[in-house]
């Protein structure tokens, strides 16, 4: 008999995934060789097996030994040790219903998802910036069939391998602030799609956004731009699409109270800046929303819980105004160009003048500028109204925290 097969396992901290080993004896010259990318010390091994054969007195095959060696081992995200797939479930059902006390939250979520903004969340640990984040997923449109090829073609060539019970959901990815830029953008040896392509045409979540390396997030800049990333290697260039919705959380400070009611921050004004300054000006600017959340009193919620909305009637109010849309432009407010806006987006002298006074007192950049009329766009078509006023301005430029904590240092 020529092939043998046996089941073993892996060492991979505490889990022990299997490993399935087949080994071949073929005819040409003596050799042995080890395949499937097995680690320095399982390639060393050839000689150990060698020497142990033969000190145990069998004959080792003179013949061309063939040792294969293949299994799957999850790759963790998050803290915890969940997995791609522990996290993209746990993200599925969850209802928008559940969020109480986070009312200008879930305003800014819905506005997000109308319009396919960028979001960004400040505020204190525990404040529910997790929460919000995990049910964007499910107040965004249906996936289109095209848009489903397109996400199943991404995972059918990454590690995790495309599955049938996620067809047509929108995916949700969370990578850990220690991922490195390679897992973020993609590459390897088989330069294969990393989390920013996993996300297409669904949620990217960075969590501890301060926490993540400078040159891992000013890699997002393009793709965020282009809707696609290219990897150039030596060998080959491969093309992967990345058009995804980018959500992110951080603390105000490094004690994570600055600015909170509670009053527990001991920051010095020099310290949050600091720690505020870790993000790039350019990644920020690029970022439609920036929301201010504020930790919620549990007192206070159970004397009068607030009456909550369910994703169903969310998702619903997303639909229409992303129909009116496409119906306008042909594509979603986020995606607006700057010849776009200018029809779609007209403002009388009056709107026209407050703009601008807003823009110069925050010190915007042009782009910041466009940013919120994009977004007072996504609100007027929300309130289902073609003109755009004041108001809709007014409740664009609150979507500015970040500016509003240091106006003019991060454009």
């Amino acid at each position: 008999m020529s092939l043998a097969r046996l089941q073993s396992r892996a060492p991979n901290g505490l889990d022990a995934p299997p490993v399935s080993v087949e080994i071949h004896l073929s005819g040409g010259l003596p050799s042995f060789a080890i395949v499937g990318l097995p680690e320095a010390a399982v390639r060393e091994s050839r000689e150990r097996v060698r020497s142990a054969l033969i000190n145990s007195g069998f004959d080792f095959p003179a013949r061309r030994i063939t040792a294969h060696l293949s299994g799957s081992i999850p790759i963790a995200e998050q803290t915890g040790g969940q997995s791609p797939l522990q996290r993209q479930e746990r993200s599925f059902g969850r209802d928008l219903g559940d969020v109480y006390g986070q009312s200008f939250g879930v305003r800014s979520l819905e506005i997000a998802a109308a319009g396919g903004h960028s979001l960004m969340m400040v505020g204190p640990p525990g404040c529910g910036k997790t929460m919000l984040a995990e049910r964007l997923a499910g107040i965004l449109p249906d996936m289109t069939p095209g848009e489903a090829l397109d996400t199943a073609a991404v995972y059918s060539v990454s590690h995790l391998g495309f599955d049938s019970r996620h067809w047509q959901r929108r995916p949700f990815r969370a990578p850990h602030h220690s991922a490195s830029a390679a897992a973020l953008v993609g590459g390897g040896p088989r330069v294969a799609p990393g989390e920013i392509s996993l996300a297409h045409n669904g949620v990217l979540f960075l969590d501890e956004l301060t926490e993540f390396s400078r040159h891992v997030l000013d890699q997002l800049r393009e793709p965020l731009e282009s809707g696609s990333v290219t990897l150039a290697r030596a060998e080959r260039t491969v093309r992967y699409p990345s058009r995804f919705q980018w959500v992110s959380a951080m603390n105000p400070c490094a004690c994570g109270y600055n600015g909170d009611r509670s009053g527990r921050c001991r920051c010095t004004s020099e310290q949050v800046r600091r720690y505020q300054s870790r993000l790039s000006g350019p990644l920020i600017d690029r970022v439609d929303l920036h929301v201010r959340l504020q930790s919620v009193d549990p007192i206070t919620l159970q004397a009068d819980k607030p009456p909550s909305q369910s994703t169903a009637e969310v998702k619903h109010r997303v639909h229409s105004a992303r129909e009116r849309q496409l119906a306008r432009t042909g594509c979603i407010n986020a995606c607006l160009t700057q010849k776009d806006l200018g029809h779609a987006a007209r403002l009388d002298s009056t709107s026209q003048r407050f703009l601008e006074a807003a823009v110069r007192q925050l010190g915007l950049s042009l782009r910041g500028h466009y940013r919120i009329l994009k977004v007072a766009r996504t609100i007027a078509d929300l309130e289902g109204v073609d003109t755009l006023g004041e108001e809709h301005l007014a409740e664009a430029l609150q979507y500015r925290a970040m500016d509003q904590m240091n106006p003019g240092s991060l454009n």
